[in-house]
């Protein structure tokens, strides 16, 4: 059977987006069938309308849901139909070196889909970090869906399949904050205020939130920033030593993806502190450094991919954080909107207006 339902597609580099009828066939092996709820407008979805990450068009865009399994292919054990699920982008292997070597979230060989989701025409689409969830119904790799507490509305819990996830990550497993540490987060949009929320989860004494935006500031320190500077009002890496003693911060976090900021943040870390690169850069980007100074400066240089997070162990518990009152997560939700409404979300996000836009289905 095919389900022919709506969803949102970037059919060509620079294009607006449309809204499409998409065809979506039954779980083979290994695959299930969810019914989408809600998803976050994520900046990924943006970088891919751009191509800014592959040139595979059409997409469907994406990614950052929650939903109900609706049918499950053979051999699937994970979830049942009826089960409320974060989709993830990194279903992991099980088999790989990085999952034999018990690091299951570096996994080299994360699986999706095998069926193809089509336009009405019959052109294959490219299923955004092959989810693709701009969409009532999607097909995913059964093990790209983690059943999480129903009680968290879809509108919260689908913010931890990217962005909300990667920030916290970022912090909380790539750059190991602990309590007493000092955290600075260069880039305070929903990746970098999830930074800074978990930078208060894990016990940092001192946070600090740059932006070249107030409102972003501000955002920040609702979530947990002590200490703010507008990067376009004073030196970044001297404001940032300056809020630690003259020393640097502990962990700094590049929540932008450009190399100049990724610049602030290798010299606004203390000696043998560490810096961790959440924000997504596009492929023409170079970053050049004095490797004297590399050298020099000891630590670590990191990039977290996902806020190495392993999704059948972090979606639950940040769940339970959100239910329990210690994560708030609908802080994160700017504004509830429709299908037929991404353009305008993109507009927003692209305007700083916005911390996250949710497709509610």
């Amino acid at each position: 059977m095919v389900h022919e339902v709506r969803g949102v597609v970037a059919r060509v580099k620079h294009g607006p987006v449309s809204l499409e009828t998409i065809l979506v066939p039954d779980p083979g092996p290994g695959e299930a069938l969810v019914q989408v709820q809600a998803c976050g407008v994520c900046h990924t979805d943006l970088h891919y309308r751009e191509g800014g990450i592959n040139d595979d068009f059409p997409f469907l865009l994406g990614h950052e849901a929650a939903g109900i399994v609706e049918a499950v292919g053979a051999g699937v054990t994970e979830v049942a139909p009826g089960d409320y699920v974060i989709l993830n982008w990194r279903a992991v292997c099980g088999s790989c070196r990085a999952c034999l070597r018990g690091k299951p979230w570096y996994c080299f060989a994360t699986h999706n889909a095998q069926q193809k989701m089509t336009l009405a025409d019959g052109t294959a689409l490219s299923p955004a970090l092959g989810i693709g969830a701009f969409v009532e119904k999607t097909l995913v790799a059964a093990g790209q869906c983690t059943k999480v507490d129903p009680a968290a509305a879809p509108a919260v819990a689908g913010l931890l399949g990217c962005g909300v996830m990667a920030g916290l990550g970022a912090v909380l497993n790539t750059g190991a904050v602990t309590r007493g540490d000092s955290v600075a987060v260069i880039g305070c949009g929903g990746v970098g205020n999830a930074a800074i929320a978990g930078a208060r989860l894990a016990g940092a004494t001192t946070i600090i939130g740059v932006d070249l935006s107030d409102r972003k500031l501000d955002w920040a320190r609702q979530f947990g920033a002590t200490h703010t500077v507008n990067a376009g009002q004073a030196d970044v890496v001297e404001a940032i030593r300056e809020l630690t003693g003259g020393f640097g911060a502990d962990v700094v976090v590049e929540a932008v993806g450009r190399p100049e900021t990724y610049r602030q943040a290798f010299y606004a870390r203390d000696l043998a502190g560490t810096v961790v690169l959440v924000g997504v850069p596009t492929p023409e980007m170079q970053l050049e450094l004095p490797l004297l100074d590399v050298f020099g400066r000891g630590g670590s240089l990191k990039s977290s991919w996902y806020g190495d997070c392993l999704p059948s162990r972090d979606f639950p518990m940040l769940i339970s954080l959100y239910l329990q009152g210690r994560l708030d997560l609908d802080a994160f939700v700017t504004e509830r909107i429709g299908l037929g409404d991404i353009e305008d979300a993109f507009a927003k996000m692209q305007r700083g207006e916005v911390l996250r836009s949710v497709v509610e289905l």
